[in-house]
């Protein structure tokens, strides 16, 4: 992968165009989604193994905790791994390795001192939930090293590497999760679930020859706080709008209804696995398109989003054909509520789809205002579609809410890159006037 843009940076020489140009552009999207699928897969696996074990309730309880994971999870992102892959893709090795320590290191404290909260809080709350969280709060170091090794080896260019260490994490989950179900306890599953990433991620030193380092967490910090602290607000809005809704959900209708919509994302997995593994090099190829062919960033935009948008329907369409005997095969007792909100999730998805265009050419264009503008005004959108909805229809109206939001959400993002496209357009013409 070459180096993104940002903000005040230069970007490295043009690659030429061409078939070898055209080739490695293929091989980084190939291994950004064979990466993802195989830690997609694993997560789809859980997913279903604990609901087909556990039942709606203490699935939802089990969703909680995951839901919360994915809000530390952008908070770890915005503070180490997404500087890393800003400023370290690309560069010689020296540099990368210096940088991977100090980066993997921030991740390891970031989740040490926010697992450290999560046992308290959990210890605090008791019971179930509790202790669901008190778990999560053992193992979030290992998840967040985990992840920090695989967008380190993205930024070293060698997705192999990320790729073997998700099919590690995914081989560890096989007997870690028949030793949770003998247990048969949410916080089994949880312990199951992270302290198989835990090993995966004692095998990425392995794969890099890299100890992380703690010490220099304040240092990666403070050199990187420009990017750190923009990455972290946008990040987090984004999580912390799922989180919002899913702990709000909880309150209004019920834990369980927390489980029936987890249940219904599970079976957009598959294509949620292209969708995440295309987000790992869309910012790069965006970048790549604006330094060879500005004037093509925006049709490069609209493609990469509408062609999600179609899979997303494509896929959602051959859901609504899946016999229930087969349905209650993959999800067991949640499949009869979780089938009643495919429609309203496909929805979502493909507004999310029409939005990831947009926003990795803001991200390209280094409209970094833009950007975050765009996400919090999609996450308050989110929240409140989400909440609105449960108020006023329960699960199915909690549902239709979010997809009306991430479609208003979308729009926002769209809105915001034309604004954008014109004003590169404009400070283009202005420099070559002035030259």
């Amino acid at each position: 992968m070459t180096r993104m843009t940002t903000e005040g940076e230069k970007t490295t020489p043009a690659e030429p165009a061409g078939p070898s140009a055209r080739r490695g552009v293929i091989g980084r999207l190939s291994w950004g989604l064979a990466d993802q699928a195989a830690s997609s897969m694993s997560n789809f696996a859980v997913g279903v193994y604990v609901a087909r074990s556990l039942g709606v309730t203490a699935f939802g309880v089990f969703s909680l905790a995951w839901v919360t994971y994915g809000v530390v999870l952008n908070v770890s992102r915005g503070l180490a791994t997404d500087p890393l892959m800003v400023r370290f893709s690309g560069v010689p090795e020296k540099s990368w390795r210096a940088a991977a320590a100090r980066a993997s290191g921030t991740a390891l404290g970031t989740g040490l001192a926010l697992g450290a909260a999560s046992v308290v809080i959990g210890l605090a709350v008791g019971g179930r939930v509790g202790s669901a969280f008190a778990c999560l709060g053992v193992v979030l170091p290992g998840l967040l090293l985990q992840d920090a090794w695989r967008f380190a080896f993205f930024a070293a260019g060698n997705g192999r590497k990320a790729f073997v260490n998700d099919l590690v994490w995914g081989v560890a989950l096989v007997p870690a999760l028949l030793v949770a179900a003998h247990v048969g306890s949410v916080a089994a599953f949880v312990l199951a679930w992270g302290g198989s990433a835990a090993a995966a991620g004692a095998y990425g030193c392995f794969q890099s020859g890299i100890r992380p380092r703690l010490t220099g967490a304040r240092e990666w910090l403070r050199a990187h706080r420009d990017l750190g602290t923009r990455y972290l607000v946008e990040n987090v809005s984004n999580s912390g709008a799922s989180q919002l809704r899913a702990y709000g959900l909880g309150v209004i209708v019920g834990v369980g209804a927390v489980g029936v919509i987890r249940g219904a994302e599970l079976l957009l997995g598959p294509f949620m696995a292209v969708l995440m593994g295309l987000s790992l090099v869309t910012v790069a190829e965006a970048a790549r398109v604006l330094r060879r062919a500005p004037h093509r960033l925006g049709a490069f935009c609209l493609v990469l989003g509408g062609g999600q948008a179609a899979a997303a329907l494509l896929w959602g369409g051959a859901l609504l054909l899946v016999p229930d005997r087969a349905g209650e095969l993959v999800l067991g007792d949640v499949w009869g509520a979780a089938s009643e909100l495919i429609v309203p999730v496909t929805l979502g998805v493909v507004g999310a789809g029409l939005g990831t265009g947009a926003a990795a050419g803001l991200r390209a264009l280094g409209a970094a205002r833009r950007s975050l503008r765009s996400q919090l005004i999609a996450s308050a959108c989110y929240v409140a579609g989400g909440l609105g909805g449960a108020a006023a229809g329960g699960t199915v109206g909690s549902a239709w809410g979010v997809a009306a939001a991430t479609v208003c959400g979308s729009a926002v993002w769209w809105l915001h890159l034309r604004s954008a496209l014109r004003e590169h357009h404009q400070n283009t013409l202005r420099e070559v006037r002035t030259s």
